[in-house]
């Protein structure tokens, strides 16, 4: 036998491995690391749905018509999806969600999500609330402190909450292009845990079965094949934070992807108290997320009607300096109740000069 055809028979049994390719969660998170490495993102709620002087505007934005961007992380809110509404509970269209989403992704802008879903136990049929006055029977009523148990396998309520998340299930599915490729999501479920303000909150559950309902949830979506999802672990800021605190009912270094902090502050005056209570906050966050392989994030945040001029450059930005966070996301510009800047607040300069600076990150630099 020949050296030639020797080397032939052994090309021919030797089998060339190769890498799989990553999923378009890991390739989210590879790109989250990477753009942490340029700076802090800016998000926003809501952001291409309405503001505080449109509402449904083709390609309008607040947050545009401020400083001539898009943010680079847009947020979007599932509650309502559950019962089959043709709206979210902040009265959008499901829709057009799905279609901006899509239009943020191609922008090559990122997505986040959360879900606020009804409480199942006192919600009752019917679109919107039903003839059921706020808080109740939406997520905020903590009025029944075994809702959690109850959906859980065994439990009176569970075979409602598989409807419930199926139908989830069914509205994630719709987020992908035309050509089939899946949106890739920063997925945020069952936040601010370590207050008792949601159904699903401290008071409400235990541990057990805090971490029972994310696994519940988790398994179902990754079974029906969201590879594209980026879970996001997310309590809110507390005074004092510990680790052991910020990790209390924390899933699993297995099941988390994202580690974040959901802080507000409410009153002018108090900016100093938000710039004190964020950097502690954070200091331990990055150090937690490092620890355990997670990509840091201030995964809401704000100034409620952003009620100082000043806030973006003299609190939020001196806030998040010298962190290296992921994102920042501040909520919605609802006519009542406002967290992003507007064309015609007095606040305008100061987010222009916040998106100026060096550290921070809108659409077009992560677009690049």
């Amino acid at each position: 036998m020949t050296i030639a055809v020797a080397g032939a028979m052994i090309a021919a049994c030797t089998t060339t491995k190769t890498e799989p390719e990553p999923t378009v969660a890991q390739q989210l998170k590879n790109r989250l690391d990477s753009l942490m490495q340029k700076g802090i993102m800016f998000g926003h709620q809501d952001d291409p749905f309405y503001g505080l002087t449109w509402g449904y505007d083709k390609d309008s934005s607040d947050v545009k018509n401020v400083c001539g961007d898009y943010p680079a992380i847009m947020g979007f809110e599932l509650g309502g999806i559950e019962m089959g509404d043709a709206k979210s509970l902040d009265s959008v269209p499901f829709t057009r969600i799905t279609e901006e989403v899509i239009n943020q992704y191609k922008r090559g802008g990122i997505i986040t999500i959360s879900w606020h879903p009804r409480n199942p136990v006192t919600t009752i049929d019917g679109g919107g609330l039903a003839g059921q006055k706020f808080p109740e029977g939406t997520a905020w009523d903590v009025t029944d402190s075994t809702v959690v148990k109850k959906i859980l396998p065994g439990g009176e309520y569970h075979e409602k909450f598989q409807t419930w998340m199926q139908r989830l299930s069914d509205f994630l599915a719709t987020l992908k292009t035309e050509d089939g490729t899946k949106v890739p999501i920063i997925f945020r479920p069952w936040h601010e845990n370590s207050g008792s303000w949601f159904w699903w909150g401290e008071k409400l559950c235990t541990v057990e079965e805090y971490k029972a309902l994310w696994n519940m949830l988790q398994d179902k979506l990754q079974a029906d094949g969201f590879d594209n999802l980026v879970w996001s672990y997310s309590p809110g800021m507390q005074d004092n934070l510990t680790a052991e605190r910020l990790l209390d009912r924390y899933p699993g270094d297995d099941r988390v992807d994202m580690l974040g902090l959901d802080g507000y502050q409410w009153n002018a005056g108090e900016g100093q108290q938000f710039i004190e209570r964020g950097k502690q906050n954070l200091t331990v966050l990055c150090q937690v997320a490092k620890e355990h392989n997670l990509i840091p994030a201030l995964t809401e945040c704000g100034l409620k009607n952003v009620t100082d001029s000043t806030w973006w450059t003299s609190t939020l930005l001196p806030t998040v300096d010298g962190f290296p966070i992921s994102y920042l996301l501040v909520w919605r510009n609802y006519k009542d109740e406002w967290f992003g800047p507007s064309p015609s607040k007095p606040d305008a300069q100061s987010f222009r000069d916040f998106y100026n600076d060096e550290k921070t990150l809108f659409l077009k630099e992560i677009a690049e």
